[in-house]
């Protein structure tokens, strides 16, 4: 039998802005029922070592990170669900979610926390050798690759923004582009090209990650020529996919507005969103930054603004009310 869910506060994703969103929302009161979606916890659930997160010296687990951000959320009064929404009605408050499960979501108002994926290559060995030597994030995980040689896939201004920021640890960037130009901005193409530790090897495309040495990790790349087909292999401890992020808003699609990437719009400096009580936080709304702790401090803007949002309407209520 389906089951109807109510709540001041619903909160669609459960990463570090769902959670942060839900501890917030908590102590303020709101009761708030947090839906995990497809990948409770988010992407730090893939990541192992995480050294940039506040407040710890020693390196921790991504997945511990988010077990405790999850515990901490219930003991503070969040109900979390296990369900995947299908469908939203945000037409009229409260605001109208169905789950895979049959279940109906009714929230006053609504926090968006889906995030967002990275786009991978779609190899076998690129999937064997995550976190072993492969990784879609340089500022997550460059620090790991000091004085080692490393490579970035990708010709847009991610991939270019990775190479330069990786030179801050490596003397050896090489970025692989499968084309015979970047897609980048021409301010960011110049300083690549100025940067004397990066070198470009243009219409190469990865063929395999080669995983070697124990314990396993990354050991080079077998890389294809675009135009040719011959086969080379170049030697890198740190390969570094950055060809783009897929924001989780299909669902979206249509009842809010988007940007040309398909992230939720947002007015600046805050979470609201083109619909009035519907907040968007994290990954989702975010493609400059996409760190834990960036995705956290939105969605404690986003529970802030539902606050302030909700006191306001159950004011011109009562004012109403009394007329």
């Amino acid at each position: 039998m389906s089951a109807t869910h109510k709540t001041r506060m619903l909160i669609l994703g459960s990463g570090p802005a769902g959670l942060s969103a839900a501890i917030y929302g908590a102590r303020a009161g709101m009761e708030p029922i947090l839906v995990q979606g497809i990948q409770p916890g988010g992407q730090l659930t893939t990541t192992t070592d995480v050294e940039n997160y506040p407040g710890f010296r020693d390196v921790i687990q991504g997945p511990w990170l988010m077990e405790e951000m999850q515990a901490q959320a219930e003991h503070v009064g969040t109900k979390l669900v296990w369900d995947t929404i299908t469908h939203v009605d945000l037409s009229q408050r409260p605001f109208r979610l169905t789950g895979d499960s049959g279940d109906l979501y009714e929230g006053d108002v609504l926090v968006i926390a889906t995030g967002a994926q990275a786009k991978w290559l779609g190899l076998d060995s690129e999937e064997a050798m995550k976190g072993k030597g492969v990784s879609a994030c340089a500022t997550c995980d460059g620090f790991f690759y000091r004085g080692k040689k490393v490579a970035v896939i990708g010709g847009g201004n991610t991939a270019v923004e990775e190479a330069l920021y990786l030179t801050n640890h490596s003397p050896d960037v090489t970025l692989i582009h499968r084309r015979d130009s970047l897609r980048a901005e021409k301010i960011l193409q110049e300083r690549l090209f100025k940067n004397e530790r990066i070198t470009v090897l243009w219409n190469k495309q990865v063929e395999r990650f080669v995983g070697g040495g124990t314990p396993e990790g990354l050991v080079a790349l077998e890389l294809k020529d675009t135009h040719t087909g011959a086969l080379s292999t170049l030697e890198v401890e740190g390969g570094f996919v950055a060809i783009g992020h897929h924001p989780a808003t299909e669902l979206f699609r249509g009842h809010l507005a988007l940007d040309g990437d398909s992230y939720i719009t947002v007015e600046p400096g805050s979470t609201r969103t083109s619909v009035p009580g519907v907040f968007a936080c994290g990954d989702v709304m975010d493609k400059v930054y996409r760190q834990a702790v960036t995705a956290a401090g939105t969605g404690c803007m986003a529970a802030l603004d539902a606050e302030r949002f909700l006191a306001e309407a159950e004011f011109e209520d009562v004012a109403e009310a009394a007329e």
